[in-house]
């Protein structure tokens, strides 16, 4: 007994610790972001590799993630008598929730595993020490770049994995399915209004910032080599995804 609540301590010390550090970092990313000089390179270089180096991803999550949204949705609505409500059920669906998460998701994998691997690779080699020695401010450096393109980039990207998404379900609906592409159209523009995509990209914003920011934490903060360099990149994809997830909860029951 003793032995449960010596780790379930240990454990709570470590997740406060952990999210105090957390927090720090985000306060030191503020506080940088907006003093000069602004390095505008290193933004773009980073909103690519977030963005045009993530599309082909989300192009094909988005698609297929529609595609199999409508041949569900329509084995489950033709038994009320209801497959004209495929399409509104899809874009809906894309809009308010899947398109959001699961753009967050893939870029998670992607790229926020990327940023910890980078940062702490640059951390267990003594990069980051020779920064502070040549007076250059790493978080401004490292940190600010990637933060804000992840941010930039999320909702940009759930706006195609939506609209992919709804073309994967608009074939499928109608070309195989055989429900009526008019019905399939108009009822999406009956049914979907603008805050359903608006809180949509709202969350990607939110997801963009989450996962960059655990993702240069772990990586910031990386100790014990090579080792620690796959644990931080494994840590980061976990935390990022588990903390994806229950925003998500958390904010749709707000928004909706």
């Amino acid at each position: 007994m003793i032995r449960l609540f010596e780790y379930i301590g240990n454990w709570a010390i470590k997740t406060l610790e952990e999210m105090g550090q957390i927090g720090s970092l985000f306060m030191n990313f503020l506080y940088w972001a907006v003093r000069p000089p602004f390095r505008f390179r290193l933004l773009f270089k980073q909103m690519e590799l977030v963005g045009v180096n993530s599309a082909i991803v989300v192009l094909l999550t988005g698609t297929f993630t529609g595609a199999v949204l409508a041949l569900q949705g329509y084995h489950a609505l033709s038994k009320a008598g209801m497959e004209s409500l495929v399409g509104a059920g899809v874009a809906l669906s894309m809009a308010r929730e899947l398109g959001p998460v699961l753009t967050g998701l893939m870029v998670t994998g992607r790229v926020g595993s990327s940023m910890a691997a980078e940062i702490g690779t640059m951390r267990v080699t003594e990069q980051i020490d020779a920064m502070h020695t040549m007076a250059v401010e790493p978080v401004k450096y490292l940190v600010v770049p990637r933060i804000l393109a992840a941010t930039i980039m999320l909702p940009i990207l759930t706006v195609i994995s939506d609209y992919v998404g709804v073309l994967g379900g608009y074939f499928v609906g109608v070309h195989l399915l055989d429900i009526n592409a008019g019905i399939f159209k108009s009822k999406i523009y009956e049914m979907v209004e603008f805050d359903d995509i608006y809180n949509g990209l709202i969350k990607a914003l939110v997801f963009g910032l989450i996962l960059s920011t655990i993702g240069c934490y772990k990586g910031f903060y990386t100790s014990g080599g090579a080792a620690g360099v796959g644990r931080a990149t494994t840590q980061s994809v976990v935390l990022a995804s588990v903390t994806i997830l229950i925003s998500d909860y958390m904010l749709t029951s707000f928004m909706f």
